[in-house]
C-alpha cells in the first residue's frame, strides 16, 4: 500500500466521479476519514426513534481502523444513541462490543469520546454541567406541553402525547428539541409552527440566563439546525419554517466548546498519536481547550502538528445552507448548515499542507425531513472518446444557485444520499482489505 499521495479529485467541484474516490480512499494508507452520520450513513427521519443503519457500513469501516473516526452533533449513549442502533443491526449487542463494530469518534459535537468498544468518557466536562444539563429533558417537555395549551384543537391528545415524546432528545451532553414530527403534523399551519419555533428559541435562552445565575455563564450555547450562519455575536441564527421548508428543527443545549470543527483537531491529535505514539498536543486535549474560531484553529495545527506527517483528510456530511436576503445593499447570503465549519477547516487545512484534503457532500434531502435543498443534475453528451455518451452532472449545489462566491467547495457529490454513499463506502472498504493483504 502507497504511504504518500494525494486525491486527483481534491480541485474539483460537485464531481461524481466515485470510482476514482474509492480508489483513492483504498490506495493512501496516510489517510484520516472524519465523517457525519445523520443523513450520510442514515436516511433523516422525523423520529430519531426510528432511524436505522445498514450492517454492511458498519463492517466496511473496520477496514479504516485508525483512519476512520465519526464527527456528530447527536450521541453515542442513550436511548437515541447510536449505539443502540448499531446493536440493532447486528441483532446481537455482545458481538458488536465484543468485536469493537461500535463508530469511534466524536458526539455531541466533540465532548462525547467513544472508542469502538463502546467505551465512553466526557473529556473536559464538569459534573455541575452534566447535573445542569440532566434537567434540561424535562423543561423543554414542559414548554410543548404548556404551548400546546393554546392550541387544544389542533392535535389530538395521544398524538400531542406522542409528537412531544418524539421531540424530546433525552441526550446526556445534548439535550434537544427536534421538531421534525411537529413540522410534519403542523406543515399547513406553517403560522403555528413558527410561533412553535420561536417557544423553543426563548427557552433556550432563557436556560442560558438560568445557567449564568448559576454560575455557569461560560458553560454552554445554542445550535439550531439547519442554521442560516452566525450573527455578529457569533449567536447562530434560526431559519423561520416556510410553506415549502422546515427551517430550523433541531434545538441542542450544548456546552461551549463543542463544536465541530474544534473536534476535527481533537481527531486529528489522536490519529497522530495512533501514528506515531506521541500527541501534538498532549494526552487530554479536548474540544473544549480548542480556540474557537476557524482561522485560530488552522493556526493551532500549524503551529504543532509536524507537516511530514499530515494526513490527507476526508471530510463528509450533509448539511450546508446558504440562503440569499436582500437588504438595502442587496444580496447577502447567509451561509450555514452543521456541517459547513468542519468540512470548511478541513479544507483549509488541505491548501496549508498541500495534503490534498477533500470534502464529500451527501445530498439527504430524499429522506423524511424536508429541510434540505437537493442538488440539481443535468444531462450531458461527452464527445470524448470514440462516440458520443450521455452523462449526467450536478448543475446547482445544496446552496443558493447565485451564491458563486462561497468558499466552501464540494469536490465530490452523491446525488443518492445515504444509500449511495454506503455503496460507495463498502467498495472502497473492499478495494482496501484487498490492497492490504
Amino acid at each position: 500500500m502507497s504511504i504518500s499521495g494525494k486525491f486527483l479529485l481534491h480541485q474539483d467541484s460537485f464531481s461524481l466521479n466515485h470510482e476514482e474516490f474509492a480508489r483513492s480512499l483504498a490506495k493512501i494508507e496516510n489517510i484520516l476519514i472524519v465523517q457525519d452520520l445523520d443523513g450520510v450513513c442514515m436516511g433523516l427521519v422525523k423520529d430519531p426513534l426510528s432511524r436505522i443503519i445498514a450492517k454492511e457500513y458498519v463492517e466496511a469501516t473496520k477496514f479504516f481502523q485508525g483512519h476512520f473516526y465519526v464527527l456528530t452533533n447527536g450521541e453515542h449513549i442513550g436511548e437515541r444513541g447510536v449505539n443502540g442502533i448499531v446493536e440493532r443491526a447486528f441483532q446481537d449487542p455482545t458481538r458488536v462490543r465484543e468485536g469493537g463494530f461500535y463508530l469511534p469518534g466524536l458526539a455531541a459535537g466533540g465532548v462525547q469520546w467513544q472508542d469502538n468498544r463502546g467505551n465512553i468518557s466526557h473529556p473536559g466536562v464538569s459534573e455541575e454541567e452534566l447535573s445542569f444539563l440532566a434537567e434540561v429533558p424535562l423543561k423543554i417537555e414542559t414548554r410543548l406541553k404548556d404551548f400546546f395549551t393554546q392550541y387544544p384543537d389542533i392535535l389530538s391528545q395521544s398524538d400531542r402525547s406522542q409528537c412531544i415524546r418524539a421531540s424530546v432528545l433525552k441526550n446526556k451532553v445534548s439535550p434537544t428539541a427536534n421538531l421534525n414530527t411537529l413540522y410534519d403534523r403542523l406543515s399547513d399551519r406553517t403560522d403555528i409552527y413558527v410561533s412553535l419555533q420561536q417557544a423553543m428559541q426563548n427557552l433556550m435562552r432563557e436556560l442560558l440566563t438560568e445557567a449564568r445565575e448559576k454560575g455557569l455563564e461560560n458553560s454552554f450555547f445554542v445550535h439550531y439546525a439547519p442554521n442560516l450562519g452566525k450573527d455578529s455575536q457569533g449567536n447562530e441564527i434560526l431559519w423561520e419554517a416556510s410553506d415549502r421548508n422546515s427551517g430550523t428543527t433541531d434545538f441542542q443545549f450544548m456546552l461551549k466548546g463543542a463544536i465541530k470543527e474544534a473536534g476535527v483537531v481533537a481527531l486529528l491529535n489522536r490519529y497522530y498519536y495512533y501514528r506515531t505514539g506521541e500527541y501534538p498536543l498532549e494526552k487530554g486535549f479536548n474540544v473544549r481547550e480548542a480556540v474557537k474560531q476557524g482561522e485560530d484553529l488552522l493556526g493551532l495545527v500549524k503551529s504543532n502538528f509536524a507537516p511530514q506527517l499530515m494526513p490527507t483528510i476526508v471530510g463528509v456530511g450533509d448539511t450546508v445552507t446558504s440562503k440569499a436576503d436582500t437588504t438595502e445593499n442587496g444580496i447577502e447570503f447567509r451561509r450555514g448548515g452543521s456541517d459547513r465549519n468542519f468540512l470548511q477547516l478541513i479544507q483549509d487545512m488541505g491548501k496549508e499542507f498541500d495534503t490534498g484534503n477533500i470534502i464529500a457532500y451527501v445530498d439527504s434531502s430524499q429522506g423524511e425531513v424536508k429541510n434540505r435543498k437537493p442538488v440539481k443534475l443535468g444531462k450531458f453528451v461527452n464527445n470524448e472518446g470514440e462516440s458520443p455518451t450521455e452523462e449526467f452532472r450536478v448543475i446547482e449545489g445544496p446552496g443558493d444557485g447565485r451564491d458563486v462566491e462561497d468558499p466552501l467547495k464540494l469536490n465530490v457529490v452523491f446525488p443518492r444520499g445515504h444509500q449511495q454513499y454506503i455503496q460507495f463506502f463498502s467498495q472502497a472498504a473492499r478495494k482496501r482489505q484487498q490492497l492490504q493483504n
